[in-house]
């Protein structure tokens, strides 16, 4: 056996003996496939503990700032939960149950000695994507050749995190490399997605996503340079964010494609609400990051433009609905939760117009050749140190395996090449603000498009391996826009039918629209994405709680079972 694998031999032992042994389940079997239901009905789990786990973001905060629950327990609790959900999608890496619950006691202890909390986030157990090093820890982004290296101090956020009194208490699995939009590595395995464990929970903050949607975890911290945060948080049913370049620290993380500062990876918090992304975001950057990280934003929480100063006051927005990016149509289920979200925005009084989607294939193409241009090279180099293999597909059984575009497999470009694609890129991205600026004339407000909304994904959580296209969210990445994930629905056989064929775009189009089968997507979260402009995010935030709103109070129209049936029949 090559000497790697004794390497992830022992790491995953030190793994499962990290784990109290009175936390281990018996998970039900594989043909369980929606587990999200589990881990309150397995036995682990007290009454008292169901009820914190189950508890909204503001509600928890309160209660651990009034000290009616001691942060202690709800660590407890959530620690529980992640260890149970851990069992079922294999979602955690570093488990440090005494190291996050000794925090916890030390707040309990500050609290009733001098009656203030510590900050914002006190109390609150905060799950952290296994880039974020922590003191004293490991931190091997799946590759086997960084087991052993032990953190010497906290990356900055983390450092931030526990200034706002926050309790660290896991970490969160990643693929190998993180440039993959799944997640799997030789040391700690594969991620599966806890409402259908046939599907992928996305990757490269695939954790997280299933972690969170195990409510394992209140709220966690990913990292997107292509769609990591959006594309776990869309697969997994959640909120998350993907702020602007700088506006959350960076610093002191490790990281794939260092040195690689044309396109930047960023943090964003992944939870249940979007009122948590906020209560993150305005925690963070009230923490004063550029302090502490020379490339962070010098940028409060701007509550002007969290109230939408500049866009009516939130009155009467007007929504860009992007239908397709002129690449790739999105599935049923896609479509009908664009469908839902623009009839329910129109109920509660917006407008919303279509979305003409220019050179996203070119923006996509520019931001992969950006991220191609020394990656081999970059992922040959790490691995080298143990021999470990490159991974070079996310398929399970397939004689000819997908391999997304963002896996270069060799070679690169020149540096006066990188150049020309840079210059490139950032010429488009004046023509897109000029192409949104000028959507003034057919918005009736007066101001350009608020928002748009669009896919995260032309398909929901898919079978491993089988995702090929990340257009739809690296484009946002290569134009720096903020960009939130918010749930809509779930995939119904009956109501999202696969469609009759049509003229395709191009192969990938038609292998996209051929992949879908309504029995295989069954159960699966369908979220769309909301995208704002650079640095704003306070409004990106604001306005997907007004989306959250309406499409919650929403008025159904008359028999939608009957005509939902009927339009599904018609698409045979």
């Amino acid at each position: 056996m090559p000497s790697w694998t004794q390497l992830v031999a022992e790491k995953q032992q030190r793994q499962l003996k990290s784990i109290p042994q009175d936390w281990l389940v018996s998970p039900p079997p594989d043909s369980t496939l929606d587990v999200t239901g589990f881990p309150e009905t397995c036995g682990l789990l007290g009454a008292r503990e169901i009820e914190i786990t189950n508890t909204s973001m503001d509600i928890l905060l309160e209660k651990l700032a009034s000290g009616e629950w001691t942060s202690v327990d709800v660590t407890t609790a959530f620690y529980k939960r992640a260890i149970i959900a851990h069992q079922l999608v294999n979602c955690l890496t570093e488990i440090f149950v005494d190291r996050a619950l000794a925090r916890a006691a030390e707040l309990d202890d500050y609290l009733k000695r001098t009656g203030k909390v510590v900050g914002p986030l006190h109390g609150l157990p905060i799950s952290l994507k296994d880039q974020l090093c922590m003191k004293g820890l490991e931190t091997t982004m799946g590759y086997v050749s960084w087991i052993g290296q032990y953190a010497e101090k906290n990356a900055v956020l983390v450092d931030i995190l526990l200034e706002c009194g926050a309790v660290p208490f896991v970490r969160t699995n990643i693929p190998q490399t993180l440039m993959w939009g799944e997640t799997f590595n030789y040391i700690f395995g594969r991620t599966t997605n806890p409402h259908n464990r046939t599907l992928t929970p996305g990757g490269s903050s695939g954790g997280e996503g299933a972690l969170i949607a195990l409510k394992g975890s209140p709220l966690g911290v990913g990292s997107d340079i292509g769609g990591s945060i959006r594309g776990p948080s869309a697969f997994c049913g959640l909120y998350g964010l993907r702020p602007s370049y700088g506006r959350i620290p960076y610093c002191g993380a490790v990281n794939s494609l260092e040195g690689q500062d044309s396109i930047l990876s960023v943090f964003g918090p992944m939870t249940n609400s979007i009122g948590g992304v906020k209560v993150f975001m305005k925690a963070v950057v009230n923490a004063k990051p550029w302090l502490k990280d020379p490339l962070a934003v010098r940028k409060k929480w701007d509550e002007d433009e969290y109230n939408l100063v500049d866009h009516g006051s939130g009155k009467s927005l007007c929504f860009g609905i992007m239908w397709d990016d002129g690449l790739v149509v999105p599935h049923p289920p896609i479509r009908r939760a664009l469908e839902m979200t623009k009839a329910a925005l129109e109920q509660a009084g917006h407008k919303v117009v279509d979305w003409k989607p220019i050179k996203h294939g070119l923006i996509g193409d520019v931001t992969r050749n950006i991220f191609n241009a020394g990656a081999a090279e970059d992922f040959m180099i790490v691995t080298s140190a143990t021999g470990e293999p490159i991974i070079s597909t996310m398929d399970l059984d397939s004689p000819d395996p997908i391999v997304p575009p963002i896996r270069p497999r060799s070679g690169g470009i020149t540096a006066y090449q990188l150049w020309q694609v840079q210059k490139l890129r950032r010429d488009t991205r004046k023509e897109y603000l000029d192409h949104w600026e000028a959507t003034a004339s057919e918005t009736g407000t007066g101001r350009p498009v608020d928002a748009i909304i669009c896919p995260a994904a032309p398909y929901t959580a898919y079978p491993h391996g089988k995702g090929m296209y990340s257009t739809y969210t690296t484009v946002w990445n290569g134009l720096d826009y903020p960009a939130a994930i918010f749930p809509v629905t779930t995939v119904d056989p009956v109501l999202d039918a696969k469609g009759s064929p049509r003229e395709f775009y191009d192969d990938v189009d038609k292998t996209i629209h051929e992949m879908y089968d309504p029995e295989t997507f069954k159960n699966a979260p369908v979220c769309l994405q909301l995208v704002g402009r650079t640095l704003e995010e306070e409004a990106v935030i604001k306005m997907t709680e007004i989306v959250d709103e309406a499409l919650a109070a929403a008025k159904p129209e008359p028999y939608p079972p009957l005509l939902q049936r009927l339009r599904a029949v018609l698409r045979l």
